[in-house]
């Protein structure tokens, strides 16, 4: 910025250069702030963390593959199923060990109210883990 006296006479033009000593004291006031704090940040406490092996489990749970179709219809595994057994097929499947999971495949013109009612019922049968399979487009 340029500063002049009080008394300003046309011989004197202000000048329009940036005064950069303000700016040089900052930057040397934040360079020796990193000097001092970048040692700190690499400091690293030393413990010893205890030492786990374990082998991953091989065993994949068996999937069960509840389909309804667009009248209402359920298949299990691909098997036609009354609508009055599927509570009991459920509870049978949530009692086995691992339990199953349960994949649900539903026609795009299904009722979500049907659907619902399934995952109700799956979900009051004890079935942890249940799962949505759709299939993508085809591709012209």
């Amino acid at each position: 910025m340029a500063f002049g006296g009080f008394n300003q006479g046309s011989e004197r033009m202000p000048t329009s250069e940036i005064n950069m000593v303000p700016l040089i004291d900052v930057m040397l006031v934040l360079l020796i702030v990193f000097m001092i704090t970048a040692p700190l940040l690499t400091h690293s406490v030393k413990i010893d963390l205890p030492q786990a092996s374990s082998t991953p489990n091989l065993e994949k749970p068996e999937t069960v593959t509840l389909a309804l179709d667009a009248n209402g219809g359920l298949f299990w595994n691909d098997q036609p199923l009354a609508e009055t057994d599927l509570s009991s097929r459920l509870q049978a499947a949530a009692a086995l060990s691992p339990q199953p999971e349960l994949h649900l495949r539903a026609d795009h013109d299904t009722r979500y109210q049907k659907l619902a009612e399934v995952m109700s019922a799956a979900r009051e049968a004890g079935i942890e883990k249940m799962g949505f399979i759709t299939v993508p487009p085809k591709q012209p």
